[in-house]
C-alpha cells in the first residue's frame, strides 16, 4: 500500500486541468459553493480544528493566523498570497500554480470569505513568467463565470483578485518585505510588532499565507476536518508535497501525509542515483540544517524534525550523494545568500559577504584551520540578530555541515584544496 496521498497533485495529469472546465469536471469549485453557505466565523473555526499548518516554511497554524485579525478595526482586510518561491531546492508552489490555477484560486475566494476580505493579491517572483500568464488567465475565466468579482454564486460576497508580479528579490518571500513590494516600496522586512495581522498591507489588518496553504483549504472544506487530522500526525495533520532533487533516481513532487521518512520516499523514488550511497540532504531547503543518512527514518514532521535539530521548512529533500563536497555544497548556498541579502541588517548584509570569501579561501586551498572557528563565530553574530529569518537560514547550512563533516573542512586545510573531482557530482558525472 502507497504511503501517497495525492490530493493537490491528484489530478496533475489532466492535460485540461488548467483550465476552468477541466478543473470543474474534478469538482472544482463545489467547495466554494459549500463556503458560500456557511458563516464566515465557522470557516475560520473549521480550518483551526483542522490543524492546518502554514506550508511555507515556519508552519503556524493558519486557522490561528486567520483568527489573530483584530474585530474592532474599521479598515479593509486583505488576503495576500505568497507566491515568490526561490529558495535553493523549494520547488513545490510553482508546479502546483501551472498545473492547477483555480485549486489556488478556489482557496483564495473561500479564505478571503472566511477572514472577511474583500481584495486579495497573489504576489508571484517575477522570473516564472508562464505561471503569472496562467493565472492570469484563470483569474479572467474565473471573473467571467461569476466565481470572483461582485456577488460570487449568488451569495452576496465580492471579491476583487490581483494577481501581482514581483521583481524578483528572494528576500520578498518574507512576508512583511513582500508587503513593502506590494506597495511599490524597496522589498526589506519591517520591524515587528506590529504584525501584519493588525498592520500589514496599507496599514490594514493582513493575512499571508503561503500558495499550498491557501490551496489545501479547498479540500478541507469539501471533505471536512476529521479527513484531514485522519492524515498525518497529531501536532502536524495532513499532506504536504515533498520535493526532492539532487542525486536521487526519480526526482519530483511527491504528495504524502507528514509524518512520512526519507527512507520510505527515497523507495518511492527509486533510491539515491544508481550506483551511489546518501551522504548528507535539506528536510527544508537550504536553509535549514543538513541531515545525514543517521536521519533517514527521521519522521518529517515538524515536531520531529525540530527535534532532530533542523526545520521541516518547505519540505525541500535536496539529496546529495558521496560524491558532493560539504564545502562547495555551502559556499555555492551562501553566494547565494550574500547576493539576496536586502542589507537592511549588518550582520547578515556582512556576515554573509565574510562567509562566502572564507569558504572560498577554503575550496581553494588557501584556508587554515581557524577558519571554521571563524565561519562559526560569523554564524553565532548571525543567528537571532537580523529583522528577518535570512541570516538564521544562512547560518544554518555552514553550522550544520561543520558539525557532520568537520573533518573534510580540515581535509580541504591539509590537502591544499578541495579533494573532489567536482565532474563526479554532475548528472553526466554519475554516468560509467
Amino acid at each position: 500500500m502507497t504511503p501517497l496521498t495525492p490530493v493537490l497533485s491528484r489530478d496533475w495529469d489532466r492535460t485540461d486541468l488548467y483550465t476552468l472546465d477541466g478543473y470543474r469536471a474534478t469538482g472544482g469549485y463545489e467547495a466554494l459553493r459549500t463556503a458560500l453557505s456557511r458563516e464566515p466565523d465557522t470557516l475560520v473555526e473549521m480550518v483551526k480544528a483542522s490543524g492546518l499548518r502554514g506550508r511555507g516554511g515556519a508552519g503556524f497554524p493558519t486557522g490561528m493566523k486567520w483568527g489573530f485579525l483584530p474585530k474592532d478595526n474599521p479598515k479593509p482586510r486583505y488576503l495576500v498570497v505568497n507566491a515568490d518561491e526561490s529558495e535553493p531546492g523549494t520547488c513545490k508552489d510553482v508546479p502546483l500554480m501551472l498545473a492547477n490555477p483555480h485549486v489556488l484560486l478556489e482557496g483564495v475566494a473561500i479564505s478571503s470569505y472566511a477572514i472577511r476580505s474583500n481584495l486579495a493579491f497573489i504576489y508571484v517572483r517575477g522570473e516564472v513568467l508562464h505561471v503569472i500568464r496562467r493565472l492570469r488567465q484563470a483569474v479572467a475565466d474565473a471573473y467571467a463565470a461569476g466565481l470572483l468579482g461582485k456577488n460570487i454564486l449568488g451569495s452576496g460576497f465580492d471579491l476583487d483578485v490581483v494577481v501581482h508580479a514581483g521583481a524578483g528579490a528572494y528576500i520578498c518571500g518574507e512576508e512583511t518585505a513582500l508587503l513593502d513590494s506590494l506597495e511599490g516600496y524597496r522589498g526589506q522586512p519591517r520591524l515587528k510588532p506590529p504584525f501584519p495581522a493588525v498592520a500589514g498591507l496599507y496599514a490594514s489588518p493582513t493575512v499571508v499565507n503561503n500558495v499550498e496553504s491557501i490551496a489545501s483549504v479547498p479540500s478541507i472544506v469539501a471533505n471536512g476536518v476529521e479527513w484531514f487530522t485522519a492524515m498525518g500526525t497529531e501536532k502536524s495533520a495532513g499532506f504536504g508535497l515533498f520535493s526532492l532533487s539532487g542525486h536521487v533516481t526519480r526526482p519530483g513532487q511527491y504528495e504524502a501525509p507528514l509524518g512520512i521518512t526519507l527512507r520510505e520516499l527515497l523507495d518511492m523514488a527509486g533510491g539515491v542515483r544508481a550506483g551511489h550511497e546518501l551522504k548528507f540532504w535539506t528536510p527544508g531547503g537550504s536553509s535549514t540544517p543538513i541531515f545525514t543518512a543517521e536521519h533517514l527514518d527521521t519522521p518529517l514532521d515538524f515536531e520531529s524534525v525540530g527535534a532532530a535539530g533542523s526545520m521541516l521548512g518547505t519540505r525541500a529533500l535536496q539529496i546529495f550523494d558521496e560524491t558532493t563536497c560539504v564545502v562547495r555544497a555551502a559556499g555555492r548556498w551562501i553566494a547565494f545568500y550574500a547576493h539576496e541579502s536586502c542589507g537592511k541588517c549588518t550582520p547578515c548584509r556582512e556576515g554573509n559577504f565574510w562567509m562566502e570569501q572564507v569558504l572560498d579561501r577554503l575550496e581553494r586551498g588557501d584556508g587554515t584551520e581557524e577558519d571554521l572557528d571563524k565561519l562559526l563565530d560569523i554564524c553565532d553574530n548571525l543567528l537571532g540578530r537580523s529583522f528577518c529569518a535570512l541570516g538564521d537560514g544562512a547560518a544554518s547550512p555552514v553550522m550544520s555541515s561543520i558539525k557532520y563533516f568537520r573533518q573534510e573542512y580540515i581535509d580541504h586545510v591539509e590537502q591544499g584544496g578541495c579533494p573532489f573531482d567536482h565532474a563526479r557530482s554532475t548528472v553526466w558525472g554519475g554516468v560509467r
